[in-house]
């Protein structure tokens, strides 16, 4: 049995679940103390593991799109989804690291610190717009709605790419400058 939503509730439970997991995001790092563990886990592999998600995810995107441009809808679709499941585990893989680790403070200095906090800033400002954008272009995907799906795509795409690298170039930047 298919069950059918309006768009108009699709797109507001989007963007309630958007807010929900911004705000919870928020919270997790800026104002929740880090979950202190008797046997202290290490999570330091988890880092690298975000940036090569990212690193996939961008990969995908690209590879999805240079399909859908020569028309191969079926390797666009695999791609793509390619893309989400990749940004799916790097979400809960961050949420985690975040979780029991809290935030990372920039230790670099001199021009570097301004370009970092740009690139910081326009990451997260960016990633708060994607999220809804994600999920919007996907359900019109799925509920075939072929007329504004790449309309949305066409916006998502280029968004979800930044947010992508600019997580990878992040983890150079804390981990690696």
């Amino acid at each position: 049995m298919k069950i059918y939503f309006s768009t108009r509730f699709a797109l507001s439970s989007i963007i309630v679940v958007s807010a929900g997991i911004l705000f919870f995001l928020f919270w997790l790092i800026y104002f929740r103390e880090p979950a202190t563990v008797e046997n202290s886990l290490d999570l330091t592999f988890l880092p690298p593991v975000n940036a090569l998600l990212n690193s996939l995810s961008a990969t995908c995107l690209v590879l999805g799109f240079l399909a859908i441009r020569k028309g191969n809808r079926k390797r666009h679709l695999k791609f793509m989804l390619s893309a989400l499941t990749f940004s799916f585990l790097f979400l809960i893989s961050y949420l985690t690291y975040h979780f029991f680790h809290g935030d990372t403070s920039f230790q670099g200095e001199g021009w570097m610190r301004p370009l970092y906090f740009f690139i910081l800033i326009s990451h997260i400002l960016l990633s708060a717009v994607v999220l809804p954008l994600v999920m919007t272009t996907v359900y019109f995907a799925a509920t075939g709605n072929f007329n504004r799906h790449p309309k949305i795509a066409r916006i998502t795409l280029p968004l979800w790419l930044y947010v992508s690298v600019t997580g990878v170039l992040v983890y150079l930047m804390l981990y690696h400058v």
